[in-house]
This record gives structure tokens, sequence and C-alpha cells, in this order.
């Protein structure tokens, strides 16, 4: 049986690029990313996709950290929410971490330590079909 990549839920500021760095990376380390450019977009893609494994929510002006990740508690405990901020101070009170926005290595490294890392998993599946 394969197992299927972790999901995360990723509120950020619409990107000037077509793509943002922080989905990228997190692409790159083999998780599978649902992205939200405003509050009312990550309650509804939650309420599509309740069985995200983590949520990362950026500090921006158009996502409320406290009400997405409330909502989120409110659902399930079983759901990790990482607030990243770009300012020192920066603060969600309802986020089981926080971290800078500007240091995409250790969200990934976070990520990974909470959910395993995909990588592997992918290695140990190709291992079990060849023994």
């Amino acid at each position: 049986m394969i197992m299927p990549r972790p999901t995360l839920l990723v509120a950020e500021p619409e990107p000037e690029q077509a793509l943002s760095v922080r989905k990228l990376v997190l692409e790159t380390g083999k998780f599978n990313v649902l992205t939200a450019h405003s509050n009312r977009e990550a309650l509804d893609i939650f309420q599509l996709f309740p069985n995200i494994d983590a949520a990362v929510l950026v500090e921006d002006r158009d996502i409320d950290c406290n009400d997405v990740s409330n909502h989120i508690k409110s659902t399930t405990n079983k759901v990790p929410i990482i607030f990243l901020h770009a300012a020192i101070g920066g603060h969600c009170a309802s986020a089981d971490h926080h971290l800078s926005s500007h240091e995409p290595e250790l969200l990934l490294e976070l990520i990974r330590s909470l959910l395993g890392d995909p990588r592997r998993l992918a290695e140990d599946e190709l291992f079990k079909r060849a023994s």
C-alpha cells in the first residue's frame, strides 16, 4: 500500500510571481500543498479538505491567523498550526509554532519533524516493492 504524501494548507499573500517560493520549497520536499490567499479561501479550502495534516498561516492583512486557526481547532486538535511572521514580535495566540517567514528551510525542517519526511516514505515503498 502506498502512503499518501502529507497535505498542507498554506494561507499566504498572493505572490507577485506565478508561484510562491514557499509553495515550491514545500512541494520539492514532497508535500502536497493547498494554497489560499485570504481568510475566506483558507476556510473554504479547509471545509472542502478537512483531512489536512498541517496548516501554515502567513502573517498578512488578508489572513487572520487566530480566526483560521480557531476554526481548524474547533474541528480537530490533530492539525498543527504554524504561524509565519515577517517582523520580530509577530504573534498568533492560537498557533502551535511560530517561525520567521524568511527561513523556508526551517519551515521544511519543522514540518518534517512533525509529519515525517515524505521522501523517506517513497524510498521505503520502493524498497518494499523490490524485496
